[in-house]
């Protein structure tokens, strides 16, 4: 098993983070390096609650697909998604954000094994976990780049637009 900790530290308000960090468009956009698109499930707008998404993407020279669902969901805290199908024998994803001195704190925890025993216990520790670390810290420093600037609205609504939307419609972001 390969765990990876990261926090990064975002100059912008927790709900709007937590939105950006679930939000399908701004992850294909945070990972476009690796032709990273949703090909099925939910392909646009943020994932929530039991929702699940297919990723496709060119990982080590490899197309690859990896379906996940969003397992656990409290907006505006935490928020899981596990893999149910893809390259890894397990995978889980835990999303933290906390408010810290009027900023807020993004906490990742990514858990994940690959197959075939020994030797992919070899290969999480010495290729995919410095890997699979730099992919979400790059990720995360696009996303705290996009939160802290005008880029979010790109993804999100504004409250003025949310008015008379539906209820699933993100509550306050400014």
């Amino acid at each position: 098993m390969a765990v990876i900790h990261l926090e990064t530290v975002i100059s912008a308000p927790r709900e709007r983070v937590f939105d950006l960090a679930r939000s399908i468009d701004a992850h294909q956009d945070t990972a476009a390096h690796t032709g990273e698109r949703a090909v099925a499930g939910v392909k646009s707008g943020l994932l929530g609650a039991g929702g699940e998404v297919t990723w496709e993407a060119r990982h080590f020279g490899l197309k690859q697909r990896l379906r996940v669902r969003m397992t656990q969901f409290e907006r505006p805290q935490h928020f899981q998604d596990c893999m149910l199908e893809g390259a890894f024998r397990q995978m889980t994803h835990d999303h933290r954000f906390e408010e810290r001195d009027g900023k807020t704190v993004m906490m990742d925890r990514f858990e994940f094994h690959s197959p075939f025993g020994v030797l992919g216990r070899m290969v999480d520790c010495l290729f995919l976990k410095p890997y699979m670390r730099r992919f979400i810290e790059n990720r995360n420093a696009l996303l705290k780049r996009t939160a802290e600037s005008d880029e979010w609205r790109k993804y999100l609504q504004s409250p003025e637009q949310a008015v008379g939307k539906s209820a699933s419609a993100p509550p306050s972001l400014t």
